[in-house]
């Protein structure tokens, strides 16, 4: 089991839609795929084409004292997702406190599902510091960060920057964090501006570059994602050069232990 934590310093910069196309390229690669969302939005159902009248979830089984395995659903393209769940806000409170005096118990748990040898997890997590986001950067093997090309989210990376080095440097498996630019518009100055300090300022830590697409809005409201609705689309093309470059960092890592 390799975690891929995708995360966020603010949000609005799509990375509940980035992390569900990212499972769709993985998949779609021969990977075994569990999506878990630690969202309590629980908008990754939505965009994996779950039945979003059902209300259960990672929240309210271990409120209820049950098997996280039974809230597993089976999404598109057969990436398997674990949603948030459906609470109130007294739920929430209470699920929280239990996460927040255990950093170690979502990898715990994970562990414990059981998932095939080579499962991919890819965690969704809310944006900015939280009990999820501590608890997604304490299991992550890779920490994908999420950035728009504006000037707000350039002078958020340091936030991500200050998590990243709390929880996740110098522990064991621990392999890198990396950063994607997500909706980069060649057509407007100020994004190929901004998106050319980023790239001048991280280097080769930018690992992908997500273009704005049109077809990716499109698949979502056909529930689907941009790799089914149109094997052409730039968002395609992005999408799964970023899942190859995951793969092939995770390789590394094996090939070197």
């Amino acid at each position: 089991m390799k975690v891929i934590a995708v995360v966020s310093a603010k949000g609005g910069v799509g990375k509940t839609t980035l992390c569900a196309n990212l499972c769709i390229a993985l998949r779609l690669q021969g990977h075994a795929v569990l999506g878990v969302d630690l969202d309590p939005q629980n908008a990754l159902r939505f965009h994996l084409g779950l039945d979003l009248q059902a209300i259960e979830g990672l929240s309210r089984v271990t409120l209820e004292g049950g098997d996280p395995r039974e809230a597993c659903v089976a999404g598109n393209q057969g990436v398997v997702v674990l949603p948030y769940g459906a609470v109130n806000e007294t739920d929430r409170r209470d699920f929280e406190a239990t996460l927040e005096p255990d950093p170690d118990w979502l990898r715990r748990h994970l562990e414990a599902l059981g998932l095939a040898d080579g499962t991919l997890v890819v965690l969704d997590t809310p944006p900015g510091p939280s009990v999820y986001m501590k608890q997604a950067l304490r299991a992550a093997d890779l920490v994908l960060v999420v950035t728009l090309p504006d000037a707000a989210s350039y002078a958020t990376l340091p936030i991500m920057e200050g998590l990243i080095d709390t929880y996740c440097e110098g522990r064991p498996g621990f392999l890198e964090s990396a950063y994607v630019i997500n909706q980069v518009n060649r057509a407007r100055q100020l994004s190929k501006d901004v998106t050319q300090v980023m790239l001048a300022h991280m280097g080769d830590r930018v690992v992908g570059l997500v273009h704005q697409d049109q077809a990716v809005s499109e698949a979502l409201a056909c529930s689907q994602s941009v790799l089914e609705y149109d094997v052409n689309a730039q968002g395609t093309l992005d999408f799964t050069q970023l899942a190859r470059w995951v793969t092939d960092r995770l390789a590394r890592s094996e090939r070197t232990r």
